[in-house]
């Protein structure tokens, strides 16, 4: 086996009808810092989500139509979040978790360590977390993954793990390995993947490997770090069709 294999997002990823919600985080050939976030939904109070911005650059989960919201407490969240040099990219509410703890002068992992995996068995979702440090042009970045240690629950296993931002490689890491009842918990290490220059190509790729009957969401953004700049592309399902759909 080669460790340092890398494999494009479509070999990873198309085939696969359900890997939940994905966190990516990487660098570009020349450099640029790069963050991504999907999500995936089977149930209608899941299916019914959208991403949307504020202005200060969060990025949040939002019913689609208030109406048919059933539970909101693990679908809506703040998933991106920006705190002085760090991006924080998580898949629920821990995103609030690992900002509150770095202002308080922890660190995400110590954050971390007061959540666990979801309550909502018998999948016990787990929560996955990625933390992008900027250091001047350059970065870092960690990423996580807590789960449950057992098929009831009885307790909570902490992954984490530490990169150095190597251009042209991403790593990935998504709640389920695949589609099931229950669904299969995400194992292993976080997925080393290959990142293209060009945000439309690397988005257009993403995109259209999830599958399209379940893809909900998805957000991709290029940070320059030498010119301040940022680039990003957002797409949300429910108001791709109501487009098409003309309603």
């Amino acid at each position: 086996m080669n460790v340092y294999e890398t494999k494009t997002v479509s070999q990873l990823l198309s085939g696969n009808s359900y890997p939940g919600r994905g966190v990516i985080m990487g660098k570009s050939p020349l450099g640029k810092a790069v963050i991504g976030y999907f999500i995936m939904g089977r149930s209608e109070n899941s299916r019914n989500r959208i991403f949307e911005e504020d202005e200060k650059g969060n990025i949040y989960t939002k019913p689609f139509d208030e109406s048919k919201v059933e539970d909101p407490s693990l679908i809506i969240y703040r998933a991106i979040a920006q705190y002085e040099d760090k991006i924080v990219v998580t898949n629920g509410d821990q995103t609030d978790t690992i900002v509150d703890g770095l202002a308080a002068g922890k660190t995400a992992r110590e954050a971390l360590f007061t959540r666990e995996f979801e309550p909502d068995a018998p999948n016990f979702t787990p929560r996955i977390s990625g933390v992008l440090t900027k250091n001047g042009t350059d970065f870092g970045y960690e990423m996580s993954i807590l789960k449950s240690a057992d098929a009831e629950g009885t307790g909570c296993n902490r992954f984490f793990y530490d990169y150095k931002a190597v251009e042209g490689v991403g790593h990935l890491i998504h709640t389920y390995e695949e589609n099931g009842s229950p669904l299969p918990t995400f194992q292993g290490e976080p997925r080393r993947i290959e990142i293209p220059e060009s945000i439309d190509d690397f988005f257009e790729e993403l995109w259209g490997s999830l599958n399209e009957d379940n893809r909900i969401s998805l957000y991709v953004e290029y940070f320059d770090l030498e010119n301040d700049e940022s680039e990003s592309i957002m797409i949300n399902d429910n108001e791709t069709r109501q487009f098409n759909e003309g309603i």
